[in-house]
């Protein structure tokens, strides 16, 4: 026999884990049945069961938006035929806003709801079925409790009769049902897409990590180089943090008749391309930058991230001032990427970084919208442009990423060679993802620049981030041995309108700030009916090419149903084309930071 003092203490041992048993029991559980009887109906149906919720009513929710897609979608417009029950009784259910359901359960803790979403919207941010497959987004498809966002659950999903996988970066259920999967909260439940039919399963390894590529439709590829390649990419990307956050990975790819984009996850990524992306070099070489994109995501912007990207609020808009950073930045590193693992050669590299900075110094928005702006604005202006957006407002996907290529080259001067922004990559990731365990503000992503540096670039910040001033392209470039030359477009005189042909009739879509159209008076949606008295039914960009600026132009237009003339003078054209080159002679310093920036010999 024990003294009695080790008798208490096995006792009192006895009762700790006989509560601890007793409070997990009472612990609310959470499980989603995902099923799709007739898809050629376009409809997932659900079945949430909820154990354990001892209030008299619940609040379930559908989020407004999906994270990495910054624009508010109403997911929940989609929802149909929700209904409660509980040991087979129905309960009452009042919608009480325009995404939460209250139901009411007060001599019930268990219970179920069940309602069907209607999907047939098939792009990276959405969901969709039909009868070739599934596929869908958390977000858009199941509800969570109102209080209940950091509960564990658990998804089975049966899929519609004939398809026999799913795919998915969610980790399966040891010993449970087929097609179980385990989320630890409902953030990594809206954070894993699922695949669903008979897409093709390919495999590679990278960093130690396996890797998984779902193909859903029709192409043609190499499939051992396509992997080769991917890994190629992946190990390029791993190598600008040097911290590897995985244990699995999941490329979902759509191969569709026309497809362009991504989006990223926790720990997968969509990517929807054409079928016949892999069969031309540049095709092939976009396909590579966009999985380099994506996949960059994982450290920039899933766990390197502005303060105000998570947790996540689903009701409504997540605002922040870094989307240049969390986007433009990944673009930027995902050029670098593709270029350090060898896709693409220095001299291309810089041709394209050409075209970027010739976009965004064209833009009229680009005077008018910081960057900083762009990115707080997106919820209003990235995802619903009008006719005028482009003389008010600039990507901040492409003004991030000629952004980060100054800001990196002022980096590397300032270090003599020895640092750049990788280095405040890996610290933001050591600092706030490790450490801190949270996002950066904008003025710790300024301190972190500055730390890596050895000195502050506030200035830099203030008017070329959050101001609209031409960013320094040539004292950056300069840094390498490099400079950026422009030449203008054309001599001629430019109509300063974009036309498209609607029912066969050339129409104005898009008038140019300050060009000739503008200050003639041709408004968008005018049919063009008529240039100096003939008819015309093509572009008439075409026809004025050549025409010496100065020289009057008459258009006969449609307008509202309205016969009208519009007369004025073409102005010369102001668009640019600009050219990053080398220059003669660089210095020993320059070409270090060349080096630095865009190793030779890849």
């Amino acid at each position: 026999m024990l003294p009695t003092r080790f008798r208490t203490l096995v006792a009192a041992g006895a009762l700790s884990l006989l509560t601890a048993a007793t409070a997990a029991a009472a612990s609310p559980t959470l499980r989603y049945t995902l099923s799709m009887p007739a898809p050629q109906t376009h409809y997932f149906e659900v079945e949430m069961s909820l154990g354990g919720f001892n209030k008299p009513y619940t609040d379930v929710k559908m989020p407004v938006w999906a994270p990495g897609s910054y624009l508010v979608r109403e997911f929940e417009k989609n929802v149909e035929g929700l209904v409660a029950t509980a040991g087979g009784q129905a309960l009452q259910v009042d919608k009480v806003d325009k995404n939460t359901w209250r139901v009411y359960h007060p001599k019930a803790k268990d219970f179920t709801v069940k309602y069907k979403v209607y999907a047939y919207e098939l792009s990276v941010r959405t969901s969709f079925i039909d009868a070739s497959h599934g596929y869908l987004n958390g977000t858009s498809v199941f509800m969570y409790p109102a209080e209940g966002k950091a509960l564990a659950s658990t998804v089975t999903v049966q899929p519609a009769t004939g398809w026999s996988q799913v795919s998915t970066s969610l980790k399966p259920v040891s010993g449970g049902a087929p097609f179980t999967f385990r989320s630890e909260s409902y953030d990594e439940l809206a954070d894993s897409p699922i695949e669903i039919g008979n897409q093709k399963i390919l495999q590679f390894t990278a960093n130690g990590t396996p890797h998984t590529v779902a193909m859903y439709g029709e192409a043609r590829y190499d499939e051992q180089q396509l992997l080769a390649d991917m890994k190629k990419v992946c190990e390029e990307a791993h190598r600008v943090v040097g911290q590897n956050p995985l244990d699995r990975y999941v490329f979902i790819v759509h191969n569709l008749e026309r497809g362009s984009g991504g989006l990223e996850h926790l720990f997968s990524t969509t990517l929807e391309v054409s079928r016949t992306t892999y069969n031309t070099p540049g095709g092939y070489k976009g396909f590579l930058g966009l999985v380099a994109h994506e996949y960059f995501h994982l450290w920039n912007v899933k766990r390197i991230r502005p303060i105000a990207l998570g947790p996540f609020d689903y009701d409504k808009e997540n605002y922040t001032h870094m989307l240049w950073v969390s986007e433009g930045g990944t673009e930027y590193f995902s050029n670098l990427i593709t270029q350090r693992a060898g896709f693409v050669k220095p001299e291309n590299y810089l041709a394209d970084l050409s075209n970027v900075i010739t976009r965004v110094e064209n833009t009229p928005g680009n005077k008018i919208q910081s960057a900083a702006e762009s990115s707080f604005d997106s919820w209003i202006k990235q995802y619903r442009p009008n006719e005028n957006s482009y003389n008010t407002s600039i990507s901040y996907y492409d003004k991030g990423e000629v952004i980060g290529a100054v800001l990196d080259l002022m980096v590397i001067n300032a270090t003599k060679g020895e640092k750049s922004l990788d280095d405040v990559m890996r610290y933001l990731y050591s600092e706030y993802y490790t450490k801190k365990k949270r996002g950066f503000t904008d003025e710790e992503y300024q301190a972190a620049v500055a730390k890596i540096a050895g000195q502050r670039f506030d200035d830099f910040f203030r008017r070329y981030v959050y101001g609209t001033e031409t960013l320094p392209y040539n004292t950056a470039l300069g840094y390498a041995g490099l400079r950026l030359t422009n030449t203008p477009s054309t001599a001629d005189g430019v109509l300063g309108a974009n036309i498209s042909t609607r029912s066969g009739a050339p129409t104005v879509t898009t008038v140019v700030r300050d060009g000739s159209a503008w200050q003639g008076g041709l408004n968008v949606n005018d049919e063009i009916l008529a240039l100096d008295g003939g008819r015309i039914t093509t572009d008439p960009n075409t026809a004025l090419t050549g025409r010496p600026a100065g020289t009057t132009v008459k258009f006969l237009v449609n307008r509202d149903g309205q016969i009208k003339e519009v007369s004025f003078p073409l102005l010369a054209g102001t668009t640019q084309r600009y050219r990053v080159e080398q220059v003669e002679n660089p210095t020993e310093a320059q070409l270090k930071v060349l080096r630095k920036w865009l190793p030779v010999g890849q």
